[in-house]
């Protein structure tokens, strides 16, 4: 007979009994619903159930959790044991095992970090534009803890303190927008570095004193190779553009990228002034319904869309495709119906303009005057579907605006 240890709200003390009666699972061979089962449990369980039972009775999973683990393992009761929930295949098709390694981490779960970057995400300096969104950053901030920060192979940034190990992509991507602000001045639009920008500063001169110096007001350093003229254009420049008002990024990146740039910033600067403004997170898009593959055909690139549909009527149908995390969808019939659109209402310009015309041009404060009640009825309808479009387009919000 099982042994309840955990009571979650709605579930029960046994909540896998209640689910399997709830989402009526017959056999094993549900691994549908078995998944679904699993993911309501687990979540559910770890964020609200109250332990039952243990040195941590009547205390949350949450909290619960890692005490458990450390009191098995000082009473010899459990080995630490790694395993990947499911086989993992590297990009290059080979099997991916786990291996114990030497690793250096950032410690995202220390108390007075994490509740900074807690406060400015339920501050008025921070904008999330959806519920859900705030809530998925409200998630990550409790479960985030230490992150494998380095590796030992690939691309990346030498650890300045252990030259054996690189940065890891998501870990050396987080402030890189402060870099957005210079790079025209430092690389003069050559992504590959491949000849010195307008300043005609070398990259091997921009020493950890130069960056201090345009990015945290530092004073300027001695026996620097870079003209005080030179550092302080680049500054003028951060300081015009940061903080940055919008980062516009996948839904799968909250729980990783996104959340380690809000981190980041605030290790960095450490002032709630310079912390990013606000994140607008999208989903993925579908094509006519059906996710996107190369396999099935179900594929269209930007470029091709531009050369089938033409720039407007693409930009018409990514508007209307839907906004927040829920997948958007792009519609080839929507696409179609917008250069038909957009050329009925072209032909219409030419016309009326054409015709509509006095010579000599118009005359809008003797239009005004001469208003009857309709027209000020129509010019009222026109300046509040202007008010509206805009808070719609201030709300990222680009179907009602459309």
């Amino acid at each position: 007979m099982p042994l309840p240890i955990i009571n979650i709200p709605d579930f029960g003390d046994m909540c896998a009994v209640k689910l399997v009666d709830d989402l009526k699972i017959k056999t094993q061979k549900d691994k549908d619903l078995l998944a679904t089962a699993k993911d309501m449990a687990y979540k559910k369980g770890f964020y609200e159930g109250k332990m039952m039972v243990g040195i941590a009775e009547g205390e949350a999973v949450e909290t619960a959790k890692p005490k458990v683990k450390q009191h098995m393992l000082d009473e010899k009761l459990a080995v630490i044991y790694y395993e990947p929930e499911k086989e993992v295949i590297s990009r290059t098709e080979d099997s991916c095992v786990v291996a114990c390694t030497y690793q250096w981490f950032l410690h995202y779960g220390e108390e007075n970090w994490k509740e900074f970057v807690r406060g400015h995400l339920k501050g008025e300096g921070f904008e999330a534009y959806n519920a859900k969104t705030l809530h998925e950053f409200e998630l990550i901030i409790d479960w985030l803890k230490e992150w494998g920060c380095t590796r030992t192979q690939g691309l990346g940034t030498l650890l300045p303190w252990d030259n054996d190990f690189k940065i890891e992509s998501l870990s050396d991507s987080t402030i890189y927008m402060a870099y957005y602000t210079v790079a025209h001045l430092l690389q003069g639009g050559a992504l590959d570095g491949s000849k010195v920008g307008p300043l005609g500063v070398k990259a091997e001169d921009m020493d950890d004193g130069c960056w201090n110096y345009i990015f945290k007001k530092g004073s300027y350093p001695e026996d620097c190779k870079v003209p005080l003229e030179s550092l302080q254009k680049m500054r003028h420049e951060f300081e015009y553009w940061y903080p940055m008002d919008m980062r516009v990024s996948a839904k799968d990146l909250i729980r990783n990228h996104l959340t380690m740039c809000l981190y980041n910033h605030a290790a960095i600067w450490e002032d709630k002034k310079m912390m990013p403004k606000s994140f607008f997170c999208n989903g993925y898009m579908v094509l006519n319904g059906q996710k996107m593959s190369k396999s099935t055909g179900n594929f269209l690139t930007i470029r091709d869309c531009i050369k089938q549909f033409g720039v407007d009527a693409t930009r018409l149908t990514l508007a209307d495709a839907g906004d927040g995390l829920d997948d958007a969808n792009f519609d080839s019939e929507m696409a179609n119906g917008a250069i038909l659109k957009l050329y009925t209402l072209e032909e219409w310009i030419k016309k009326e303009v054409g015709a509509a015309l006095p010579d000599g041009g118009i005359d809008f404060a003797e239009a005004k005057a001469g208003m009857d009640l309709w027209d000020k009825i129509f010019d009222n309808y026109l300046n509040q579907s202007v008010a509206q479009t805009t808070q719609f387009y201030d709300e990222m919000k680009f179907k009602q605006a459309l």
